[in-house]
């Protein structure tokens, strides 16, 4: 990951809605979650869900799988624990404090 990726998915999460669906689905694990379930929980209409998990899909945050007539979403965990990566790549390097509870 390069900075000009990690701010693309810090750009494509700046809505708090957009937040909200990636967490849920984020919880869902690999069990993801049909669109219809996802708007009825956060109580979004569908068609502004569409727009929003198109826009989480271009960035790579959440990908989808058919099954029969819906639609499953599911979060890029991979792709989120590469950007937690990408962010404390550096955590207490210049730092005198040998008690850093993040990266020891």
């Amino acid at each position: 990951m390069n900075i000009e990726h990690a701010s693309q998915v810090f750009g494509t999460l700046n809505l708090p809605i957009r937040l909200q669906i990636f967490q849920k689905l984020a919880a869902q694990g690999s069990k993801g979650m049909i669109a219809g379930e996802l708007a009825k929980q956060l109580s979004i209409a569908p068609n502004n869900l569409s727009f929003h998990l198109k826009t989480l899909t271009t960035a790579g945050l959440i990908h989808s799988q058919q099954a029969g007539r819906f639609v499953h979403y599911y979060a890029n965990l991979a792709l989120m624990m590469e950007l937690v990566a990408f962010l404390t790549t550096n955590c207490c390097k210049e730092s005198d404090d040998p008690n850093c509870k993040f990266c020891g």
